[in-house]
């Protein structure tokens, strides 16, 4: 389920079709446990709260899923780094697993701390892999869980919140649904931009990138 799929307006057919069970799995699953970082879980939450403003879903059950799937997601993928380690570094590549998105994630958090854990969950791929490095690096627990609970509070209710409040508000919103997933990724990845660009070395490495410096 890819970009791909957004702009063939299929997500709401997929999302309707594995019902309750399918988007808590998916949420579960991408959050913290390594193979489902290919799911676009912010379109998936947007979507699934819009779809309950039509009355295909009861918003109740499904913020209250989403986010049980989204904190035991992540503590699962806390435990997986705490018990496994370093030796996750030395696995190969594989269809559902990448090294560089694991080490991609190991510098996000040695640059961000705990708050990494609240961050990644609005950027993919890093999302799936923060809570594993927080277990490697033998983060106290209740530290995690404190930050794990209020990533979840923000991401999987504010997401879906978000969507079944724009789907109750404004009228034929649906046709205007994918410019709105859009902006919500837009903004939802927009403190990870503010913060990395605070940090002067990779702001110069984003000028010289783009040739302006």
């Amino acid at each position: 389920m890819d970009f791909q799929t957004l702009l063939n307006g299929d997500l709401r057919t997929i999302l309707q079709t594995i019902g309750y069970f399918g988007i808590f799995t998916m949420i579960f699953l991408e959050s913290g446990m390594l193979i489902g970082f290919f799911f676009p879980g912010d379109s998936v939450l947007f979507t699934a709260g819009f779809l309950a403003s039509q009355g295909f879903f009861d918003i109740r059950l499904l913020i209250i899923g989403t986010f049980i799937g989204a904190v035991v997601g992540d503590s699962i993928g806390y435990f997986i780094g705490h018990k496994f380690g370093r030796k996750l570094f030395d696995k190969e590549n594989s269809l559902l697993f990448r090294k560089d998105h694991l080490l991609r994630a190991e510098q996000f958090y040695k640059k961000h701390g705990g708050k990494t854990i609240i961050l990644a969950r609005f950027i993919p791929i890093i999302r799936a892999f923060a809570p594993v490095i927080a277990g490697v690096g033998s983060m106290n627990y209740p530290t995690f869980l404190f930050y794990n609970i209020f990533g979840g509070v923000l991401w999987a209710i504010g997401l879906s919140l978000a969507g079944f409040y724009l789907g109750s508000l404004i009228p034929n919103v649906d046709k205007y649904l994918l410019p709105i997933i859009g902006l919500i990724i837009l903004i939802s990845i927009s403190p990870a931009i503010y913060h990395a660009l605070k940090n002067k070395n990779t702001r110069t490495q984003l000028l010289k990138l783009l040739h302006l410096k």
